[in-house]
């Protein structure tokens, strides 16, 4: 008997019903977080509105076919006057639903977010990772990132 074929997560933008579901994966790398017992603030509204309406920004999911939010990342294209011109995309906050990792979920997140990028005409794609996450370095230089420089960072 043929095994089921089971339909590959797609990558969207996100939508405002999609608010709590990326805020559930950003708040706990570690753990799931029900969406239902997240509280949008107006910070987040505000910041959502502000990403979707600047065609240089996406907020990204990655879902099943139930519409499932089962990872994220944000993608801001950057405009520059190396590489030709060409724009160079940036990815932040790239989580995976703690309970659906290890399956090649992350792969697949970060390979149609550079095909993304790839499509629009982008020349590279950057990204930075917190210098503890080492696991998470071992995954992006298995998908080909190179570390090309050190990062630096001011709060403010």
């Amino acid at each position: 008997m043929p095994l089921p074929i089971t339909p590959l997560p797609i990558l969207r933008p996100a939508t405002r019903a999609d608010l709590p579901a990326v805020l559930a994966l950003l708040a706990d790398e570690d753990r799931v977080v029900d969406p239902a017992g997240i509280v949008v603030g107006e910070a987040h509204e505000r910041a959502f509105a502000d990403i979707e309406a600047d065609p240089r920004n996406e907020m990204l999911v990655l879902v099943e076919a139930d519409e499932t939010v089962i990872g994220c990342l944000q993608a801001t294209y950057i405009p520059g006057l190396g590489k030709g011109g060409a724009e160079r995309a940036l990815i932040e906050a790239v989580r995976i639903r703690a309970d659906r990792r290890g399956g090649g979920l992350g792969r697949t997140l970060m390979e149609l977010a550079a095909a993304r990028a790839r499509d629009r005409g982008c020349a590279l794609v950057q990204l930075t990772s917190n210098k503890q996450r080492e696991d998470a370095h071992r995954f992006y230089a298995s998908l080909g990132y190179a570390r090309s420089h050190e990062g630096f960072k001011l709060a403010l």
